[in-house]
């Protein structure tokens, strides 16, 4: 970044707000009023919030720079105020490109969103969901009893998808992860590794007695009866890290905890 005009959005709670006054106070005469003429989105908050705000202004390519002011910072770098505009210049960048979702509800309605960690379908009773798993149009699994089935991108992989025993995925490589959600039948099936250009389709069996609901993010659709998921390649979201905590050793490092 040859000149460091950045703006900045807080998530409403207490510390996180409290850190937007202390940045405005240090580096007024840095930030940007307007987001769009920015060279810098600073996010303050948690993951829950930066997720938000990289739907809310991913169509601005804008870098995004967040600091942790939550609960959970696994896209944020630490919160300190130190030298800001300097570690925005020689901070790192990550692309990322979001899964786009298509669904068909039981009304019959159509529902599109994007999903940067993952697209996951769950039960929405007591009873277990019976869905279909077609890959580029063949179907691979005729039925599949379950709590729940989703489909990971790399940047995704070590949250819901690492809960629910999938694999993590090295950042920037070309896959994907199908991972089932309790599988019940088949017993021995644990997922998949699909290449990053596969074309996922999800059919809800038996969707009246046992309802589906599909989540793309903090999106929600009920009802589901069809679900069709890709990774959107002409969207790209650009986030920053520190040049010695980078992305990609978090995630190298996830493999190792024990």
């Amino acid at each position: 970044m040859s000149e460091t005009r950045f703006s900045v959005i807080a998530a409403p709670m207490a510390e996180a707000q409290h850190a937007l006054q202390e940045i405005k106070s240090l580096y007024h005469q840095y930030i940007e009023p307007k987001i769009e003429k920015s060279t810098c989105i600073v996010v303050l908050g948690g993951d829950g919030f930066m997720l938000e705000t990289l739907h809310n202004y991913m169509s601005l390519n804008i870098p995004f720079f967040g600091m942790n002011c939550g609960t959970v910072g696994f896209l944020m770098n630490k919160y300190e105020l130190r030298s800001l505009p300097k570690r925005l210049k020689q901070a790192t960048g990550v692309m990322l490109h979001p899964l786009a979702m298509t669904t068909v509800d039981q009304d019959g309605k159509k529902h599109q969103a994007l999903a940067i960690n993952e697209v996951s379908l769950l039960r929405q009773t007591r009873q277990v969901a019976k869905i279909s798993v077609i890959i580029d149009g063949v179907t691979r699994l005729p039925e599949l009893s379950c709590d729940g089935i989703l489909l990971s991108t790399p940047a995704g992989s070590t949250a819901y998808n690492l809960s629910a025993h999938g694999p993590i995925l090295p950042l920037g490589s070309p896959v994907l992860a199908l991972t089932p959600i309790s599988a019940f039948r088949p017993r021995r099936w644990r997922g998949a590794i699909l290449k990053h250009n596969a074309v996922v389709e999800l059919k809800i069996l038996e969707h009246t007695k046992r309802p589906v609901s599909a989540v793309a993010d903090s999106v929600e659709v009920r009802n589901v009866l069809e679900v069709q998921i890709y990774e959107d390649r002409q969207l790209h979201i650009r986030i920053l890290f520190d040049a010695d905590r980078s992305l990609e050793e978090r995630i190298l490092n996830e493999q190792f905890l024990y």
